[in-house]
């Protein structure tokens, strides 16, 4: 599986890193560890195999001199008074031309820090007073990393049960393999002083150091990371992490964010990264905004690179394998005949059993019942929007068995969820119909719905909806068609041909454009004719 790590980075256009949550393997860091310290000394060498260094002018090394940290005798003035004394040393593991410098401490630094925050937070990654180091990281990676035992028992229950506890440890060094050095020191940072300093490379690594050591407020500081950044193409990276970690409320966003955006969400490249729990978790809402024929295209996508990660060919039957359960979540009913004449019944996934039920479903009335789930699934959020094209209605529109359609395109992107038609003039009575959403360019029938309304003889519009919420993509033309079966009907006129609904609550306008649709119609236009109404959410 690639790294959900590296895809977060790539998606905030950070340098790629091999990091994952609770591995090492990455030698870089947002951390800002390079500086000089605040009374300007070398910065600190971290390497396991060389001598330690001081953090901010905490502790060196004169040539000969073999002094722990917290106990030297310095030797230069108070600060702005002598020079420090600075000494070379060579580190075991260096060559004989490789060397680093060391300087003195300054003397009573303790004085030039105003505040207990302060001089916490002078001894971050420090030698001075420290009583314990860490051996973080992996291999070649591994950081050798100062710390003192009263601060990080102050700050976590963890660390406080690992050095006061029943069972305490009494190694002055304490190997952490399974930690990113990075992510520790971030962690460390944020417990001597309060400071948060995570980026795209570190966040997911520092998460599961914070929740490891139970710092809770530095897993909230993670998790608001990851809010913030939180978009279309990384929404399922995230969703595998925040399941991974626990966070229900960063999943539950992960969540909403792939229901309004399913489509991109689907189509991100992280997407084929995601364990079968979390593909499983995502097919079973009810609240994805898409066709049911691209949720099964991209579930075939997964397949193929589930069956690389398993080391199986992608054939059909393997295909069908790694999906498992996650096959009955597809819900073939959804999709038009020709969907899934084109997709699903020639994949080689389904059953030669499974594909002859749902042709039978598609094609005959009563329907039979099919294995794969039928309810619709409901994206829509907000409220119910519609416009009238007519603005008068008459008497005596005849039906023969040929459709009423009327051209139309929109500004903005909507989902039209059915049509309002207009009944009988001869009083109640009952109409079967069949509504259609038609790609005029590719001929393509969108959404469908063989069904029936009721009517009561008066001229009001009377609601007939598609089975799912059919995608409406702005300055594409569509047609909207109905073929009714039943006695005269009314019909509205003076049509226009520009419609605008205007949402109270926002001003945003969703236009509407009627063209006349050539071909087999009915009669209906522009001017005249059924379908008066489009029902649509935003």
């Amino acid at each position: 599986m690639r790294c959900c790590v590296c895809l977060f980075q790539q998606s905030l256009q950070c340098s790629p890193s091999k990091m994952a949550a609770g591995e090492s393997n990455s030698r870089s860091s947002c951390l800002n560890l390079s500086t000089s310290g605040p009374l300007g000394n070398a910065p600190p060498s971290n390497s396991a195999h060389s001598s330690p260094a001081s953090n901010g002018g905490a502790v060196g090394a004169a040539a000969g001199m073999n002094r722990s940290a917290g106990n030297s005798n310095p030797r230069s003035g108070p600060e702005n008074g002598g020079g420090a004394e600075s000494a070379v040393r060579s580190t075991p593991s260096a060559s004989p031309a490789s060397v680093l410098v060391y300087r003195e401490p300054v003397y009573n630094w303790q004085a030039t820090k105003s505040t207990v925050k302060e001089r916490f937070a002078f001894l971050f990654n420090n030698e001075v007073l420290s009583d314990v180091h860490f051996l973080v990281g992996k291999g070649m990676g591994v950081q050798r990393i100062p710390a003192h035992r009263f601060a990080l028992a102050v700050g976590s229950a963890v660390f406080d049960a690992m050095f006061n506890g029943g069972m305490a440890t009494t190694s002055t060094e304490i190997e952490l393999p399974d930690v990113e050095p990075a992510a520790f020191l971030a962690l460390l940072k944020f417990l001597y002083s309060d400071e948060v300093q995570i980026g795209p490379e570190t966040v997911m690594t520092t998460l599961y150091s914070a929740k490891k050591y139970a710092v809770p407020a530095l897993e909230a500081h993670c998790v608001e990371f990851l809010k913030k950044n939180l978009r279309a193409d990384n929404a399922f990276m995230l969703l595998t992490q925040a399941r991974l970690f626990d966070e229900p409320q960063l999943a539950s966003l992960c969540l909403e964010n792939i229901d309004k955006n399913t489509a991109d969400a689907l189509a991100a490249e992280g997407f084929t990264d995601v364990d079968l729990d979390t593909l499983m978790a995502v097919l079973e809402r009810d609240t994805l905004g898409v066709r049911e024929v691209r949720l099964f295209g991209a579930a075939v996508r997964w397949a193929e690179a589930e069956a690389q990660r398993q080391q199986l060919q992608p054939t059909p039957e393997n295909k069908r394998r790694v999906l498992g359960k996650a096959l009955s979540l597809i819900r073939f009913p959804l999709m038009t005949i020709e969907e899934f004449a084109a997709g699903p019944a020639q994949s080689g996934i389904l059953t030669d059993r499974e594909v002859v039920s749902l042709f039978l479903h598609f094609t005959v009335n009563p329907k039979p019942h099919v294995e794969f789930i039928d309810r619709p699934r409901c994206c829509l959020r907000g409220k119910e929007c519609s416009i009238t094209r007519f603005s008068q209605v008459e008497s005596r529109w005849g039906y023969s068995g040929t459709s009423d359609r009327i051209r139309f395109s929109v500004n903005r992107r909507i989902f039209v969820v059915g049509f309002g038609l207009y009944g009988s003039i001869h009083g109640p009575t009952d109409y079967q119909v069949n509504i259609q959403i038609i790609h005029t360019d590719s001929n393509t029938v969108l959404g469908q719905n063989d069904t029936g309304f009721s009517c009561d003889g008066t001229a009001s519009t009377f609601r007939v909806m598609f089975k799912e919420p059919v995608e409406i993509l702005p300055s594409v033309n569509y047609i909207a068609c109905a073929t009714l079966k039943g006695p005269d009907s009314h019909y509205g006129t003076k049509g226009m041909r520009k419609v605008t609904h205007e949402a109270p609550a926002t001003g945003t306008k969703t236009c509407f454009t009627f063209c006349y649709a050539a071909g087999n119609n009915n009669g209906t236009s522009v001017e005249d004719g059924q379908i008066p109404e489009v029902i649509f959410y935003t």
